[in-house]
């Protein structure tokens, strides 16, 4: 990376990019000193409906959960103050995903709760089980019932919902939206884009363009993907609900590890 202010390697990823894409492909790097094209903040209406502070268990920001989400409703997590003076055990049982163990570390660590070791193992079901000896930041045990619940009402949303996704209009055409919360070091989740345009990819759907940029929403930073879809005689989008769903569904599945 500290290399990119050189032409020789400019030119180099250029080629590489042409080489793969096909030579109808044009490309050149430029300083980002100076770009002056601001990512656009999503219409309120949009916004509030991607941002909801709170879903219902029973869906996404963008419809029902798919059958293989609902499993994750039933994970267990409990706390245990017996079996270490100086730590609670944390103990998680749940149907395993794409990006648990992100989204669970995440989710402690917006929390400001402290891990000191872990151990994780999956069984041939597809279950996970997790234990995780923590403590509070000032170094004390959780132990209030009150802290115990709140955590463990926003460990089981968080694993629930890791993403919001959206499929909405933008003016005459179609966009879909991927959205996530940002860490508290200021950096996003992993593989977004690469799934996301993977599961488009899947459907036929071509992108027109994509944006990424940030929003501040229910008290958090939030990573935002728009990607200008194509519509198409064989999947049209502008007028076809069905297909509406099924990108989404698709989208939603390959970025929670449903689809290999």
């Amino acid at each position: 990376m500290e290399l990119l202010h050189t032409k020789e390697r400019q030119e180099e990823i250029c080629s590489m990019l042409i080489a793969t894409l096909g030579p109808s492909l044009t490309c050149e790097i430029l300083s980002a000193e100076g770009f002056q094209q601001g990512f656009s903040s999503l219409p309120p209406t949009i916004s509030e409906e991607l941002f909801r502070l709170e879903l219902d268990e029973c869906e996404s920001s963008s419809g029902p959960l798919c059958a293989e989400m609902k499993k994750v409703q039933k994970a267990t997590i409990n706390f245990d103050n017996t079996l270490s003076p100086a730590h609670t055990l944390l103990q998680i049982l749940c149907v395993d995903q794409k990006g648990l163990l992100y989204d669970m570390l995440r989710t402690l660590k917006d929390c400001n709760i402290k891990v000191t070791y872990g151990r994780f193992w999956s069984d041939k079901k597809g279950f996970r089980e997790v234990d995780l000896f923590i403590k509070q930041a000032d170094g004390k045990k959780v132990i209030d019932p009150e802290k115990q619940d709140a955590l463990r009402s926003r460990m089981r949303s968080e694993m629930l919902h890791p993403l919001r996704v959206m499929i909405v209009n933008r003016g005459p055409d179609t966009e879909l939206l991927v959205a996530n919360p940002v860490e508290l070091a200021g950096k996003g989740r992993p593989r977004v884009f690469y799934d996301a345009t993977l599961a488009l990819k899947a459907l036929g759907i071509c992108i027109f363009s994509a944006e990424i940029g940030r929003q501040a929403a229910s008290e958090r930073q939030w990573e935002v993907y728009r990607f200008l879809l194509d519509d198409s005689k064989e999947f049209p989008l502008s007028n076809s609900l069905t297909n509406r769903n099924r990108v989404v569904d698709r989208v939603r599945k390959t970025l929670m590890g449903c689809y290999n």
